[in-house]
């Protein structure tokens, strides 16, 4: 479930706290609805059980590309920013791909956060569905 750099300095703890909630939070979202559901419901369902454990979340959030010197909104979103410090890329497919795990660290690098999270709802079993990705 763990990809990145082991060698990279540890999160602060307050970052794995909320990367502990969006895990909670997700397995809840995954108990009351199951798998074969679309992204759209499960993104919704997670920001509002992730809204009632307290914490700030926001969907879609924008996040300009650097190239260069330039900064280019293209268009490119996250599903969710929670707390402002964990990213959460939502998928309901068959399987996650290893292009899914190089679209959140970019994520992390274009938004210059550290920690974020795969999560496939469509899944039998939610843990076999998650990547966490530290950059």
């Amino acid at each position: 479930m763990h990809e990145g750099h082991e060698d990279a300095a540890p999160l602060p703890v307050e970052v794995e706290r909320i990367g502990r909630a969006v895990l909670d939070a997700a397995f809840a979202v995954h108990r009351a609805l199951g798998p074969g559901l679309l992204e759209s419901v499960y993104e919704a369902c997670l920001a509002e059980e992730l809204r009632l454990a307290g914490l700030r979340v926001e969907r879609q959030v924008g996040v300009p590309v650097a190239y260069g010197d330039a900064r280019m909104d293209v268009g490119f979103r996250l599903d969710l920013l929670v707390e402002g410090s964990v990213v959460v890329e939502v998928k309901a497919i068959d399987a996650l791909a290893s292009i899914h795990t190089a679209q959140i660290l970019t994520y992390l690098r274009f938004s210059d956060l550290r920690l974020g999270y795969l999560i496939n709802f469509n899944s039998a079993l939610l843990k076999t569905g998650l990547r966490r990705v530290v950059r």
